[in-house]
Order: structure tokens, then C-alpha cells, then sequence
């Protein structure tokens, strides 16, 4: 799976910066264990080399206990992926391991947990930390362009990889959210939501 973009700098309002370049979960390890999870590629996948679409996320409606959920997994499911390497290849065991966690906090299993927090993060991705208003994907990392272009003690090197970083986000930018519920629920909670997936993106 693609990631979209990995913000690099604790210079940053790293936690702002990744949800903002977030779509779906950008965690290389996350990312990582949902690949192990997803079936094999089918005949007539375009060759490597060749560019094949990202999947598409599944808009669900969220409940107030699949934040809850999700806030209550969270910690966990990121010890285990983390400590996976880049590029293994699928373990059994540790896909057993995250469909236990995922079961033990409400949900299916870890499809549906990792679904459930690639709908939070599309909400999150367009909310204006500041105002804690959702203002849409765009108007945040327009405002994190700002934001780094401003900054006096970020190295040119820095400066350079994260401008890029956002302007290719800006160019392709997460779908809209459909179920409009979500964005109450999400803001309702966007701070402990912001901590949680904030911390784990440093």
C-alpha cells in the first residue's frame, strides 16, 4: 500500500502535519501490517515498476464506541507493529496477535479496526488544530505550507523535504468525507484522538 506522505520533522507540529497528511494511516509499520493482512495480488496486477491504484478506503459511519475502541487499542496495536520489520513478509502469528487486540476492544477483527481508524484519520486530516473546527483537508495543509515556510529555525534541507512532502499531498488530496456524522463525533473527541495518534506518528 502507498503511504501517503511521512512528516520527518520534530521541528513541526508533528502530530498536526501527519494527521493533516493522512488519508489513510501513514505508520510505515501500520501500513506494513495492513498489507500483510490484504489478499494476495489478483492475476492481471499490473507488473512492478507500474503504477497500481491505492485501495480505496471504506466509508463507514463511526459510533462513539468505535472511538472508543480505537482509543482503547491503539497503544497496543502499535507495539506490535512496530516491531516489524520493513518489507517482512506476512507472519501468521503476528496477524494473529493484532486480531486479538482488535477483538478484545470491540471490534471483528483488525480489518475492521484498521477501517474504522482510516475513517478517523480522514475526519482528523482536515481539522484545524487551532480552531479544533474541521475546515477540510486542503485549508490545513495549506496553513502547515504557512506554517514551515515561516519557521526561522528549520534547516533548508528540512525546510525543502517537508514543502515537498505537502505540496504533493496538496496535489493529491484524501477523498471528502461522506458520512458527515463522522465529523462531529471526531471533533468531539479530537483531543484525545490528537494525542493518541499525534504521539504515535513522533
Amino acid at each position: 500500500m502507498r503511504e501517503i506522505v511521512r512528516p520527518v520533522l520534530a521541528t513541526l507540529s508533528v502530530a498536526c502535519l501527519a494527521i493533516a497528511l493522512t488519508a489513510l494511516s501513514n505508520n510505515a509499520a501500520l501500513a506494513q501490517a495492513k498489507q500483510q493482512m490484504a489478499p494476495a495480488p489478483a492475476q492481471g496486477t499490473p507488473p512492478q515498476g507500474q503504477a497500481a491504484q491505492p485501495p480505496q478506503l471504506k466509508q463507514i459511519a463511526l459510533t462513539d464506541k468505535q472511538i472508543d475502541g480505537v482509543l482503547a487499542a491503539q497503544k497496543e496495536m502499535n507495539a506490535i507493529t512496530q516491531k516489524l520489520p520493513e518489507n517482512a513478509a506476512p507472519d501468521p502469528k503476528v496477524l494473529a496477535q493484532l486480531d486479538g487486540v482488535a477483538k478484545k476492544n470491540g471490534f471483528a477483527g483488525n480489518n475492521e479496526y484498521y477501517n474504522v481508524l482510516d475513517n478517523i484519520s480522514l475526519v482528523l486530516g482536515g481539522i484545524d488544530p487551532s480552531s479544533k473546527k474541521y475546515v477540510g483537508p486542503e485549508a490545513v495543509i495549506k496553513a502547515q505550507i504557512a506554517e514551515v515556510q515561516a519557521d526561522k529555525k528549520m534547516s533548508a534541507k528540512d525546510k525543502k523535504q517537508a514543502l515537498d512532502d505537502l505540496n504533493e499531498a496538496l496535489k493529491e488530496p484524501p477523498p471528502p468525507v461522506e458520512n458527515k456524522g463522522n465529523i462531529d463525533l471526531v471533533v468531539k473527541n479530537y483531543d484525545k484522538l490528537n494525542a493518541l495518534l499525534g504521539a504515535d506518528e513522533n
